[in-house]
């Protein structure tokens, strides 16, 4: 019975460790894939058929003589078996006593950028190698731009092959000083460096015997350790609406996940975009119904009044509301094989909400490499640049900066269904900032409408943004 006891305790404690998400990021041949290799393999996560097949195939593919290369455990495709790079994401998943952990390799080359982006855009920290012979580089100053656009707080210079350079503390210290230099440029404030042999295992798991001189933890202790769950947004409530569930008459309760923020039974809520009021009755959820809500929580919402609210629409405190608007500007990420074409229409997928949007101007493009702004002409595949988008129905956002979860979205090229672009939200703009914005606008009282009619107007109304026309009332 006591064993019985320990391992559902243990099942317990495991089920409630928390996930850390990271991603690698480095030029080519940094050895991005052979540091996840070698953290899975000394910390002991890989089962005794993985590494019969990894010694089989070093010995038959392998780049690292007649050692084990602990590349190939990430490179699993045919071609970069072959050239010995990285070319699409690769996620693994493994747990320690203290943690999980959910690792995307993503690729170094330039014209894999997306593919960066797709694996970094849940990721809490970021791992970025450098070779100690080589230095900062373009690609370094690439990779960390991309990780600050992300929104992504934690950084780990990781400076890689100090073999090569005899352990040369003089050679870890000037590239860590030149890249806080970048990092402080972009505004990223938590930064740590480890001198590491990826290849070696110097510093990965265990302390190294040829780095006396660094006095900081090993790369997993770190990664075991460091905090992330400030990171969420706990102060603004969002939830976007995903399902309205009537199993039957006496119940009807509003579905989806906790994008941010914190609420409680009993708290004054607000509907989006009709601004009716209410107080939250129950917080319902599988396990059965709970007192508060948290992100990333999936619940169902109960409230006091009946408010007609649909998917797409958003559940928010009376006094915190995000904007409200159908113009903005944001950084866009162009994924496209297909050069941006500004005339186009496109789907926007915004939390649980699907509008048509166009990208109304463009105000520059960024040279990721050089970090300069460039003029702003339509993008091609893996640019980077400033645009403002205008949208056919009203959306519910905050600026990416501030809550990751309402202010990203994505572009879908409606004939294809290809991901056009991923964005950022920066802010929202005055509706006078654009040109062409003619949204067909109806004056009530010019018209003679009695106040009796303003209701079935206002469903009506309703009805087509729901179809992504804007209509504007005037009482």
């Amino acid at each position: 019975m006591d064993k019985k006891l320990d391992i559902k305790a243990y099942l317990d404690a495991d089920e409630k460790k928390d996930l850390l998400r990271l991603l690698t990021a480095g030029s080519v041949d940094d050895g991005k894939s052979t540091l996840i290799g070698r953290l899975l393999f000394d910390s002991k996560k890989i089962y005794d058929d993985q590494l019969t097949a990894l010694e089989r195939d070093s010995k038959r593919v392998g780049n690292a003589g007649d050692s084990i290369d602990y590349a190939l455990l990430l490179d699993g495709l045919k071609a970069e078996r072959e050239e010995g790079i990285t070319i699409d994401v690769a996620y693994r998943y493994f747990s320690t006593n203290k943690r999980k952990f959910i690792i995307a390799d993503t690729p170094g080359h330039e014209q894999y950028t997306r593919n960066m982006i797709t694996g970094g855009s849940t990721a809490n920290l970021a791992i970025i190698l450098i070779d100690a012979r080589k230095g900062v580089i373009t690609q370094t100053r690439r990779h960390t731009f991309l990780v600050s656009l992300l929104g992504i707080k934690h950084i780990v210079l990781a400076v890689n092959k100090m073999d090569l350079v005899g352990f040369d503390q003089n050679v870890f210290n000037n590239i860590v000083t030149e890249y806080r230099k970048l990092t402080e440029h972009l505004g990223i404030e938590d930064v740590t460096c480890f001198p590491l042999s990826a290849r070696e295992g110097d510093n990965v798991v265990e302390k190294s015997a040829n780095t006396t001189w660094y006095e900081g933890p090993t790369l997993l202790d770190f990664l075991e350790t460091v905090p992330i769950h400030a990171d969420r947004n706990f102060n603004d409530f969002r939830f976007p609406v995903q399902y309205v569930l009537r199993p039957d008459l006496n119940f009807r309760g509003f579905c989806g996940k906790m994008a941010s923020g914190v609420v409680t039974v009993g708290d004054e809520v607000m509907a989006l975009p009709s601004l009716k009021r209410s107080h939250v009755k129950s917080i319902v959820t599988y396990e059965g119904d709970i007192r508060e809500a948290f992100p990333p929580q999936s619940v169902t919402i109960t409230l006091e009044d009946e408010i007609d609210i649909s998917r797409g629409e958003m559940i928010v405190h009376p006094d915190n509301v995000p904007c409200i608007g159908r113009h903005f500007t944001s950084m866009l990420v162009w994924m496209d094989e297909e050069p941006m074409d500004t005339g186009k229409q496109f789907f926007l997928k915004h939390n649980t909400n699907t509008t048509r949007a166009t990208i109304a101007s463009i105000r520059h493009r960024v040279d990721v490499n050089t970090l300069e702004e460039k003029e702003g002409k339509p993008f091609c595949l893996n640019e980077i640049g400033q645009v403002d988008i205008l949208t056919a129905k009203t959306l519910f956002f905050d600026a990416y900066a501030k809550n990751r979860q309402t202010g990203a979205f994505i572009l879908i090229d409606p004939i294809t269904n290809n991901t056009s672009a991923v964005g950022m939200i920066l802010g929202p703009l005055d509706e006078k900032s654009l040109e062409n914005d003619i949204v067909p606008t109806i004056d009530m009282s010019a018209l003679g409408i009695s106040p009796e009619h303003f209701e079935a107007l206002e469903t009506a109304v309703k009805d087509l943004a729901r179809q992504g026309l804007e209509v504007r009332l005037i009482k």
